[in-house]
This record gives C-alpha cells, structure tokens and sequence, in this order.
C-alpha cells in the first residue's frame, strides 16, 4: 500500500463537518486494538481557539525537558501526516502506512456492526494512538478535534487537561451559547486530571468549574510586562525572566504561558522541571504555521487559520499592535457554516480593501454570498471579487492578510510558495 491509496482510503470516510456524535465507534475500534490510547500519559487540549499553538508549545517544552513526544493535532495545512508528530517531526510515510495497515481491518469490522461508520477524524485519532503506542513515547499532547465530551480523542484519559479560550464556534454540535460549549469543553477533565484553563468568560468558567479544582494560568504565570514587534513579543514571567515569543499578538503570549502551565503540571510529579534557559531557547524557536504566519515581512505579509469571530478579533488586534498605521489588505475566503459577518466586521478594522474569494474546499462559501455579506459591512468601493484564491493572491498589495479558514491558510501557502 502506498500512501496516496492511504489518503485516498481516508478521505472516502465522512469529512470532519459530517459528525454523529458518539464514543461507540472509536471505543470499540480502540478496543480491537487493545487500548492504545492509554499506552502513554496524554497532555488533552480543548477551547475554541489556540488549541493547535498550544498544544505544539506543550510539545515543545516536554521535548525540551528530554521527554519523546508524540504530538496529534487538526486540521492539517497541506498533508494530513502533519497531525501526527513524533519527536517534534511529522510521522514518515512508512510508520504512517503501517499504522493504518494495522487500523484498517478492524475499522472494517467496526463500520459494518455500528449504525454509522467510523470518520476519516476517528480513524486518524486511530492512527495516531496506534503510532505514539508503538513509538514508546513518554507522553501524548493530544488536540481535540471539537468539543471535548464525544470528541474521538476523548477515549484516552488526560492526566493535564488544558482548555484554551473559549467562544462560540460550531453551535450546531456544541450548543448555543458559551455556557453550553463550556460543558461539552468540560468533557476532557477525567477524575485526578491536572485542570489547566486560559482565560475564560464567565459563563465558562462557571461550567467548567463543576468538574473540580481549576488551575487557572493567569494566576500562575502572570505576565509581569509584555513588549510587541512588528515579527513577535518580549514577555517577562516570574522565575522566567525576558523571553522572545517570534509570534504576534496578546492571544500568542496567552498560548505560550497556558502551554508552560501544562509542561509544568505533566513534569512536577516526574521530578521534572524545565530550566529558565530552556524555556527562553523553547519559546524562540517558537513556530505555528498558519497562525498569522509571516510570509514576508517587507512588505508584511501573513497566512492565517482564523474562522471565528473572537479568533478574526484577535488576529486584527495582534497586526494592530505589531504593524500600526499599516493598512492591510485582507484576503478572504470561508467555509460555508461559518459566522462570516463577524469575521467581516472585525477585519474591517484593519481599515483596508477587501479581497473575497474561495478556497478548494467543496464546503467553500461560494463568492457571490462572501460578496453580498461583505457589502453588508465594507463600502462597496473597497470591495475586490476573484473566483479562486490563486487569482487573488496574483494582485498587488502593499500589506496583506490571508485568511478565513485552515484551508485558506493552507491553500494559499502552496500558491505563495509556487
């Protein structure tokens, strides 16, 4: 078997956006297997936003403390061996194969003895388990792929939970409000789990609350003073002193600190602690690809995953702050079950034309609705339609944003690239 007949195999499941919310499925398949998911201690992650940032900092972090990591998050960018790490690389095409060749006979007999049959997510959270048992890793940072209670990663037990902040996305499955998206979040905090929240609404918080004692890292790694820069930030943390975080924004300094809580609360009970000089080296060679990710600096340029409204505001905040005075032009393109007119007006504030377009995905937006949203908000002169993002991306700009989706962020990637 080669690994495009993988993939291929994988994306005939059902896609990510078609869920039957359940645990029966991936409960029996890891049953089959026997149990790979509690072959190592698992770091959990969940929120709405910064999962993906803070679960690769985690990652990180345990590495630079001397641990083997395996490391799983989603979407992916351009591949999807991306989600799975290995010692801070993307699994090679052969242990991915092999891992699904050891998946795939018993997520055949799972598909016929279940009502629904497994998604192209439960089989790579399948794949991941298998590969990180195998591997002999010492801990699993583990991303959530929505959710938290009925979420395929859900059938390991966290000994650190870690919630992100959370705001509404995905109120189809999740509920219609942050209090109800709380609950489901709250999913991932097992009995005995380290809980480790970000800064949370009040309503979150509440429900959260309820599954026991919260860490909260505002309190354990307040930040004594914070210096932006048009390529990153200076933090200065207790116990830390002055370190370089090459990412953008309030929200990135956020991520870094909750991911250095979580090391923290994995390593204590090892006997384990990361050094200052380990965490200043850690955070500068911070990279999170596709989270306001430079392209270029001269002129700016950035490629960015954002598909919410609270993730699009602090997007815009973070290139207000590290670019003032610069008028970026924003590309947009978006998936169709996505609140686009909050997305829309919070990159209004960038004070720039705006570009509306699509990406690859056959969930896109289609343009004629991106447009007629976007006169909703935009002066109709700032307003520039292209059918596809590759013809987008071929005007001039001066200062540029690309954004809307993982897909968008991913796609434009390649076309940048090329």
């Amino acid at each position: 078997m080669i690994l495009a007949e993988v993939e291929e195999a994988l994306f005939r499941r059902w896609p990510e956006s078609k869920l039957e919310p359940s645990l029966d499925r991936m409960a029996d398949l890891m049953a089959r297997l026997g149990n790979p998911q509690h072959a190592v201690p698992v770091v959990h992650v969940t929120g709405t936003n910064g999962k993906t940032t803070t679960a690769r900092i985690i990652d990180d972090l345990l590495r630079a403390a001397g641990l083997r990591v395996g490391r799983y998050t989603s979407p992916h960018l351009e591949t999807p061996r991306e989600r799975i790490a290995l010692d801070g690389s993307p699994i090679t095409a052969e242990r991915f194969i092999a891992a699904y060749q050891r998946i795939e006979p018993h997520a055949s007999r799972v598909d016929l003895t279940h009502p629904v049959a497994l998604s192209f997510f439960e089989v790579m959270t399948a794949t991941a388990f298998v590969a990180f048992a195998e591997a002999e890793l010492d801990v699993a940072v583990v991303e959530v792929g929505m959710g938290g209670t009925w979420d395929a990663t859900n059938v390991a037990d966290g000994e650190v939970a870690v919630i992100t902040p959370i705001s509404l996305d995905h109120r189809e499955y999740l509920g219609p409000d942050v209090a109800a998206i709380a609950t489901e979040k709250a999913g991932i905090i097992k009995p005995g789990a380290v809980a480790i929240v970000g800064h949370q609404p009040p309503a979150a918080l509440r429900r959260l609350g309820r599954r026991g004692p919260l860490r909260h890292v505002e309190k354990e790694i307040p930040v004594l003073a914070r210096v932006p820069g048009p390529d990153g930030q200076q933090l200065h943390l207790p116990d830390y002193g002055n370190l370089t975080v090459p990412l953008l924004g309030r929200h990135q300094a956020d991520n870094a600190r909750t991911a250095l809580a979580a090391a923290n609360a994995f390593l204590a009970p090892r006997g384990k602690k990361l050094t200052a000089e380990a965490v200043r080296r850690t955070f500068a060679a911070i990279r999170s690809p596709g989270r306001l990710e430079p392209h270029s600096l001269d002129p700016p340029v950035f490629l960015d995953a954002t598909h919410n409204p609270a993730g699009m505001r602090a997007t815009v905040a973070a290139l207000l702050e590290a670019h003032p005075g610069t008028r970026f032009t924003t590309v947009l393109a978006v998936l169709a079950d996505k609140e686009v007119t909050g997305m829309l007006r919070a990159v209004a504030e960038l004070d720039g034309d705006l570009v509306v377009t699509r990406n690859r995905s056959p969930r896109a937006l289609p343009v004629a609705e991106l447009a007629s949203k976007a006169r909703e908000v935009f002066p109709a002169e700032r307003i520039h339609v292209h059918e596809s993002l590759a013809e987008a991306l071929r005007r001039p700009y001066s200062a540029l944003l690309v954004t809307g989706s993982v897909v968008t962020a991913g796609e434009a990637r390649g076309h940048l690239a090329g």
